[in-house]
């Protein structure tokens, strides 16, 4: 049985290379980082990785908007939040669960419902993240 990197080195190969415009790779990223940070993640992985699905489930950003506006804030900013960590698990679907369908729209469609699933379990920190770019950038 192959463990959860092994999951997500495959579910990265295929975003990589999916023919989509909308960049899901860095939906995958961002899921896969905010699910899986602990006391020892960096405070800007954290932080990049909720930014991220900020903008993809509020505001409908691409991937690749996403990317430029997590390149804009680092080029900005140098000092980051720790935020606190959610207890218990961090939503309800994993990379497993994405893997198990067969590659197209209906694992396309588990990545939105992952990142969704992920983001709810952060909202104590929503507020924080729309003041950061708010302030940062003037996303609102």
């Amino acid at each position: 049985m192959p463990s959860d990197e092994d999951l997500f080195n495959e579910l990265a190969y295929y975003t990589l290379s999916h023919p989509e415009p909308r960049f899901i790779h860095q939906h995958v990223v961002d899921a896969q980082a905010a699910q899986q940070a602990d006391e020892r993640t960096k405070a800007i992985k954290v932080v990049f990785a909720l930014v991220g699905l900020y903008l993809f489930l509020e505001k409908d950003f691409t991937g690749r908007q996403v990317q430029q506006t997590h390149m804009r804030l680092a080029r900005r900013r140098k000092q980051w939040p720790r935020l606190p960590l959610p207890s218990g698990p961090r939503g309800d679907i994993t990379v497993s669960a994405v893997m198990a369908l067969q590659p197209g729209p209906a694992r396309d469609e588990m990545v939105r419902a992952w990142c969704a699933s992920v983001w709810q379990t952060w909202q104590e920190s929503r507020p924080q993240i729309v003041r950061l770019l708010k302030q940062e950038l003037d996303i609102s």
